[in-house]
Parts: structure tokens; C-alpha cells; sequence
């Protein structure tokens, strides 16, 4: 199992960005992403540390592996 790093809800967001999710509103804490042929909308905290349990369960409803979401924060 790879090991997820310590990231913010912010820096979560241009990650997802790269992979083709779009910002689509914000409620409170919370920023919407979306994206086409997905039926599932990811809502990402806006906290300075996601809980590790959180950040792994945003990546598999994104439909990546942590693996692949590791290759887009080393490119970040």
C-alpha cells in the first residue's frame, strides 16, 4: 500500500485539477469538483491537513489509485 502524504485541501484540489476535475462551486469549507462521464462529485474540505482516511477516500471515488494520484503530486 503506498504511503499518502500530508496535504492540504488546497493543494488536493490543483492535483484533482490536473486530472481533468473542474471546480464547480463552493459551499462553506467545502469546494465541488466535477467531472464529465463521472457520476460521482468529489467535495474537498478546505482544511490546512486532510485526515489521511479522507484524502484516500476522495482518490478512489475519483476512480485513480493512490498510486496514479502520487504520480500527479510529484508532477505538482
Amino acid at each position: 500500500m503506498t504511503k499518502l502524504p500530508i496535504i492540504s485541501g488546497k493543494e488536493a484540489i490543483k492535483i484533482f485539477q490536473k486530472a481533468g476535475w473542474i471546480v464547480s462551486h463552493q459551499k462553506g469549507s467545502h469546494v465541488i469538483l466535477t467531472k464529465t462521464g463521472k457520476y460521482v462529485n468529489l467535495s474537498i474540505p478546505l482544511h490546512k491537513e486532510l485526515d489521511t482516511g479522507t484524502l484516500r477516500g476522495l482518490i478512489r471515488d475519483s476512480g485513480m489509485s493512490v498510486l496514479e494520484f502520487c504520480r500527479y503530486l510529484s508532477k505538482h
